[in-house]
């Protein structure tokens, strides 16, 4: 198994949850987050003084699947979460050693799989 931990833009939200669902990834978690990148930040006026704000607002989403999907779900969302401007953010991707299902204690990749899409947020 492998978890993608994406960092994108607010407004490409729906597209990454579309390719997810898609895709057989059975959940998702979005986390607001804060951080700096290539592009750098903006100057704004505060009380008459310039202030430097360098930490821009973005979303990171994290997803645990199957590896052989993995390539896949990559690419789909590099696609989703593409704005071509600086700062559409980054995707990594990292090992997951085991999930278990809290409710019934089973183990393994299947409880990282849906069936069948299950229309977040529509």
């Amino acid at each position: 198994m492998k978890m993608i931990v994406a960092i994108i833009r607010h407004e490409r939200l729906q597209e990454v949850q579309d390719v997810l669902d898609e895709c057989g990834v059975s959940g998702v978690t979005v986390t607001e987050v804060k951080g700096c990148g290539a592009q750098r930040g903006y100057t704004e006026k505060y009380r008459g003084a310039a202030v430097h704000i360098s930490l821009r607002p973005r979303l990171k989403i994290e997803a645990v699947m199957r590896a052989e999907i993995v390539n896949t779900v990559v690419d789909k969302m590099a696609v989703a979460a593409r704005t071509g401007e600086v700062g559409d953010g980054k995707i990594f991707v990292m090992g997951v050693e085991d999930a278990v299902r809290i409710r019934t204690g089973e183990h393994g990749p299947e409880t990282v799989q849906h069936a069948e899409r299950a229309m977040w947020g529509h």
